[in-house]
């Protein structure tokens, strides 16, 4: 009897002390938290474009006239003026259209030998006064007309040949010239490569393309959730991929009025001008990402948003006072950047707001 009565007390005591570490363990976790002040600061609300960096102009060059590339003058990286040469062209006719022009220039000088006879033949009689004035100003015209077919003839030909020719007071020549002031982006043709002339129904081979690089731009995408805060003159940062630690001041300038679709998301193009593009070291084709600034407060009471509680619409904070007796505040939020949030009422700076540590959900598992 006695030995049971001593091993009921026994379970008793262990019964107990499970109990009490058990409780005491709960009570201690109750009374981990965190406490963070109430400081002061700035937060700013923005929208995240992704994009990269594009010359605002950017020209294609080509060439209107047909043959083979004979020389290039300059290569990518080089800088060039309006007027410098590109490149020099060959032209390189089919046995076809070499044989009709040369006969169709034999033709027209077999044609204005003729006509010149008659015209010098008729200018004789009319010196005599033998024909009326209407006779002679009709074999002038004649004259006249077939000079000027001989000379076009002669002009084609001259073009076909080698590329060079004097019409009028113009001379055209086979160099290409640079038609703005900038930097060779890109050369896609090398000496000996056929070019294609631009016509008015053919586009042309495309030679190379200039830019002026001191007038650079971000052209990128943001979200159909941001776009409706957007508006143009808005400041904006942009951050290069290739440039670590530093971030380019611009201004939003252009903004899509339609969207489009791209890997599921709806995306609106943005553009925005950089400032001071030709004292950085910057790249067309730079991948970037900018920061468009919505709105932007500075010295304000901030807390981390995740201390904020919530119930019935009022929103409030566990605060610590300095006897660390903690207490339930009602407080009104302002800006939000979804990590630190604007206090405007309610709280004072140093006060300390109370971080609960996480409630573990448990269960029990049961065997029927």
């Amino acid at each position: 009897m006695f030995k049971k009565i001593l091993l009921i007390m026994v379970i008793i005591v262990i019964i107990g002390g499970v109990l009490f570490f058990a409780i005491d363990g709960s009570a201690r976790k109750d009374n981990e938290y965190k406490t963070f002040p109430v400081e002061k600061g700035s937060i700013v609300d923005k929208a995240l474009a992704v994009g990269k960096i594009e010359p605002k102009l950017e020209i294609s060059v080509k060439s209107k006239i047909g043959g083979i590339v004979k020389k290039t003058f300059v290569d990518i990286g080089d800088k060039v003026k309006v007027g410098d040469p590109l490149f020099d062209i060959a032209p390189d006719p089919t046995p076809i259209e070499f044989a009709e022009a040369k006969r169709d220039v034999e033709i027209k000088q077999v044609t204005f030998d003729n006509a010149k006879r008659e015209f010098e033949r008729i200018t004789s009689l009319k010196n005599k006064q033998l024909i009326s004035s209407q006779e002679f100003d009709n074999k002038k015209a004649e004259y006249e007309q077939a000079q000027l077919r001989l000379q076009l003839a002669q002009e084609k030909l001259s073009l076909i040949v080698s590329g060079k020719s004097k019409i009028g007071n113009r001379s055209v020549d086979n160099i290409i010239k640079a038609p703005v002031a900038g930097m060779v982006l890109s050369r896609l043709v090398e000496e000996g490569d056929p070019v294609v002339p631009l016509t008015s129904y053919q586009a042309g081979t495309e030679l190379m393309t200039l830019a002026k690089m001191d007038n650079l731009i971000f052209k990128g995408n943001v979200d159909e959730i941001d776009v409706g805060k957007l508006k143009e003159g808005m400041p904006a940062e942009v951050e290069i991929g290739a440039i670590t630690g530093k971030k380019i001041k611009g201004v939003l300038n252009k903004i899509s009025p339609k969207a489009h679709k791209e890997q599921g998301s709806t995306l609106f193009g943005v553009e925005i001008t950089i400032d001071n593009a030709g004292i950085n070291t910057l790249r067309a084709g730079y991948s970037a990402n900018a920061d468009i600034i919505i709105k932007k407060k500075e010295n304000i009471l901030l807390i981390p948003e995740r201390l904020i509680q919530t119930e019935d619409s009022t929103q409030f904070v566990e605060v610590q006072d300095s006897l660390k007796q903690i207490s339930k505040r009602e407080i009104e939020t302002g800006l939000s950047d979804d990590i630190n949030i604007e206090v405007t009422k309610g709280l004072k700076e140093g006060e300390l707001v109370i971080e609960r540590p996480p409630k573990k959900i448990t269960g029990k598992l049961g065997i029927d």
